[in-house]
């Protein structure tokens, strides 16, 4: 299970539990309606990064190697590298089976970091040129540490509610808040700050508690709900949790009013001019990687299983990954949304997430940028848009 955020000292809870299988669980105001430059490309279709880029394009992840992280996996061609004590795999630079001039390292998060966010690990390592951030959490981020999301790799956010369909018939997050049915979830995840806030949960319902292991949930005989991911748990906790071994029913956090954008991918806000023009043909690369991913996820996944054995603590075997992969299509995490582009970030829905996360965050004593809005968090203005899921690997 990946679990999101948690403290490091949370491994040694993991790793005692006997229900433990490996824990899964900006300052300028940008054009965000336009539209980039596409990758520049030669008459043969390749794409020189040569130059214009770093030599290594460093990606820092959330978490472990997992298929939630496809896009960036997917950048690497020839013979993948791997750092099994840094926790890094790298490799040419690919863009349609061909390199591109450059090379890609992309790193584990999670406990790989000491469950440092990628906001803080840019923050204190400038070679890291992308980084995985929600948007809620760069609402959070804005006042000290802005980031700038430059692209949404998943239409979808991944984030979910799990409950037995044995025990109850829940169709909407809102039909548990009409119980007593204890909710767990990991304490720090601001969704449930807006949950309970709306009415939607109930205060004395939600326990934020969980541990990332699947024991209360199994010991209670599935009379709890409890937080996962759609793109783990539902396999999960049919294979891999043998006190389990069946099925278990989602409820997605976005139906519940809370568009967040999960794992988007973003740079800090006041490198955006230095990195401008490497953006102007990387973000493209990065579209066309997960469109070619969500048609035939196999070769990066070898890569994500083979990472993940490598570094240990991890369990994510190929059917998972498989799993994952087949997830994301099947439900929208990767998908173009409402306009044809896949990766570009909606206005509306960001502005949304900060009129929903800026009064608790402030609550909190979390320094806000005063005045925050939408076109402080991201830009679309490095995004193809004729790159889809329609458009075709050979778009």
């Amino acid at each position: 299970m990946r679990i999101g955020r948690r403290p490091a000292a949370l491994a040694t809870i993991l790793a005692a539990s006997a229900f433990t299988f490996a824990a899964c669980g900006s300052d300028e105001s940008e054009d965000t309606a336009s539209g980039g430059d596409s990758a520049a490309t030669t008459a043969s279709g390749d794409v020189s990064l040569k130059g214009v880029c770093p030599d290594t394009v460093v990606i820092q992840t959330d978490w472990m190697p997992e298929a939630d992280h496809s896009e960036s996996y997917a950048l690497i061609g020839g013979t993948p590298e791997y750092d099994k004590g840094k926790k890094r795999v790298s490799g040419d630079l690919y863009y349609k089976g061909k390199p591109t001039g450059v090379k890609v390292e992309v790193r584990a998060g999670g406990p790989a970091t000491g469950f440092q966010t990628p906001t803080q690990q840019m923050y204190t390592d400038s070679s890291i040129t992308l980084g995985y951030e929600n948007s809620d959490e760069a609402v959070r981020n804005s006042g000290k540490t802005p980031m700038t999301m430059v692209m949404a790799p998943r239409e979808k956010w991944a984030q979910v509610l799990i409950y037995d369909p044995g025990t109850y018939d829940f169709k909407t997050i809102a039909d548990i808040g009409k119980t007593n049915t204890k909710v767990l979830y990991f304490k720090g995840n601001y969704y449930m700050d807006y949950l309970v806030g709306a009415g939607i949960l109930k205060k004395e319902q939600v326990d934020s508690s969980y541990d990332g292991t699947p024991a209360r949930f199994v010991t209670s005989g599935g009379k709890v709900v409890q937080q996962g991911f759609i793109t783990a748990e539902p396999w999960q906790y049919e294979n891999t949790v043998k006190q389990w071994a069946k099925p278990v029913a989602t409820l997605n956090i976005s139906d519940a009013g809370y568009p967040n954008y999960g794992e988007a991918l973003a740079i800090k806000a006041s490198k955006k001019a230095e990195l401008s023009d490497c953006l102007k043909k990387l973000v493209p690369v990065i579209q066309q990687a997960q469109v070619d991913y969500a048609k035939d996820p196999t070769a990066t996944n070898k890569i994500i299983v083979e990472a993940a054995k490598l570094y240990g603590g991890w369990d994510y075997p190929a059917e998972l990954a498989a799993f994952g992969a087949e997830q994301q299509v099947k439900t929208g995490i990767i998908g173009d949304g409402p306009t044809p582009a896949l990766g570009d970030i909606d206005e509306a829905r960001v502005q949304k997430i900060i009129d929903l996360t800026a009064p608790i965050f402030k609550k909190q004593n979390v320094t806000v940028k005063d005045g925050v809005t939408a076109a402080d968090l991201f830009t679309n203005e490095f995004i193809d848009q004729s790159i889809s899921l329609g458009s075709g690997s050979d778009s």
